[in-house]
């Protein structure tokens, strides 16, 4: 028979078991989370743009000498790279997402299960991608930055790594992992937690392969996010220099011609300027100020089928079903760790698999009326029914991977759709 004292004890036990397991699902919910990258990094030299180890330091001055910025490597580790900066978007974005819901008490020290941070920035989850992602925090705690961004009348230059530590945490009784305790830097979660300092970025972003390419974006983003349609225009000579890049000027502005004439970064439309003479120039447009004629060349008729060849979309129509099957993914994940062990059995694939399309008459039949009503109020204009359509069309190609809840999961990826082509309206 258990006694007062044991009882006690299990309780406590539980108690602690509860906190361990809460402290990682407290990310916010992949239907609702937003990409934010921290404005003052996105334009100027603090990666190596390179997936070979940088030893050499970067020692940048504006032109107008206002701004520095220098970046010293570790001999053993090398300098972080700009995939490394992948990891320092999603701690962003995450810390971003806690203050607009109005989390009190933010800490820098950010407790997180690594295969949630691997799916978000799409390097995988195999052991391979946790030794990367082992290697990237190892180069972002060893790489020492100096710089006077944000400098005042107290303090001239501050000097920091991009984490202060990282941390496996385990269970001290099992002894299985519980995930990672990453602590960011003052300098870094300071500038972060001003909303000011933060812009949205594409999800495909991580999908970008060159490492100039990945800095172009964000550089670019950074330049053209709030010029309208006329853009940012930029030297390609200014550009070398903003960007750190080991490479000399001929191969860097080749390979800024290749970027240019491919076009194919999200959100960014480039065009080069007096390409012929000594000093070119880049213009930068986000696609979404991009004249109405050459939206209708590259936008779907709203009536159109869903079964579109992806190789007639551009990169901003690919986002949607990517990003709906990576959350849909995440989002039945999460949902089936929590299920408590009594629940019952699980329901079988064919009881939560939502009606055929063919059997669809229109959405204000088959959702929740409240949500149905949410949705209307919150994303009004939209073609509902087809929206629908194509949400179907994602889940059927991905049967064991379909949410519990079929109307909240419609409400996030119809709010998902609008945030990215309201625009477009």
């Amino acid at each position: 028979m258990a006694t007062a004292g044991n009882e006690g004890e299990l309780k406590n036990v539980l108690k602690e078991r509860k906190v361990q397991f809460e402290m990682f699902f407290t990310l916010p919910d992949f239907s609702d989370i937003s990409l934010r990258d921290y404005q003052e990094t996105m334009q100027r030299p603090f990666f190596s743009l390179s997936k070979r180890k940088r030893v050499k330091p970067i020692d940048y001055v504006s032109p107008d000498r206002n701004v520095t910025v220098q970046v010293l490597p570790n001999p053993a580790y090398g300098m972080a790279t700009i995939w490394d900066a992948d990891i320092m978007i999603y701690l962003a974005s995450h810390l971003n997402e806690l203050r607009e819901r109005g989390t009190n008490d933010i800490s820098p020290a950010i407790r997180l299960q690594p295969g949630d941070l691997l799916k978000r920035i799409c390097w995988g989850t195999s052991g391979r991608a946790y030794e990367r992602l082992v290697n990237a925090l190892d180069r972002l705690q060893a790489t020492t930055i100096k710089t006077n961004i944000r400098a005042n009348a107290k303090s001239r230059e501050t000097t920091f790594s991009w984490i202060d530590s990282y941390t496996h945490l385990v269970d001290e009784r099992t002894q299985r992992s519980l995930g990672m305790e990453i602590t960011l830097s003052k300098w870094f979660f300071d500038g972060v937690m001003d909303k000011r300092n933060v812009l949205s970025i594409s999800p495909l972003y991580f999908e970008i392969t060159s490492g100039l390419g990945k800095w172009l974006y964000r550089a670019s983003r950074k330049h053209a996010g709030g010029n309208g349609p006329e853009g940012f225009t930029i030297g390609f000579e200014t550009l070398h220099q903003k960007s750190g890049s080991e490479s000399s000027y001929p191969v860097f502005k080749r390979k800024l011609l290749d970027l240019a004439r491919s076009n194919e970064l999200p959100d960014i439309s480039l065009g080069v300027i007096d390409e012929d003479s000594s000093k070119p120039k880049l213009k930068m447009v986000m696609r979404r100020h991009l004249g109405d004629a050459d939206r209708r060349k590259r936008l779907p008729s709203p009536t159109s089928s869903p079964e579109i060849a992806q190789s007639d979309r551009t990169p901003d129509e690919l986002v949607e079903p990517r990003l709906a099957l990576n959350l849909i993914s995440q989002l039945t994940r999460d949902l089936r760790v929590r299920e408590p062990a009594d629940a019952g059995p699980r329901r079988s694939t064919a009881e939560r698999r939502p009606p055929s399309s063919a059997s669809r008459t229109s959405a204000i039949k088959i959702l929740d009326r409240d949500v149905y009503e949410a949705i209307r109020a919150d994303f009004p204009g939209w073609d509902y029914d087809e929206l629908m359509r194509r949400f179907d069309a994602f889940l059927g190609a991905n049967p064991d991977e379909l949410p519990r809840n079929y109307s909240k999961r419609f409400y996030g990826f119809v709010k998902e759709h609008h945030r990215r082509n309201k625009y477009r309206l």
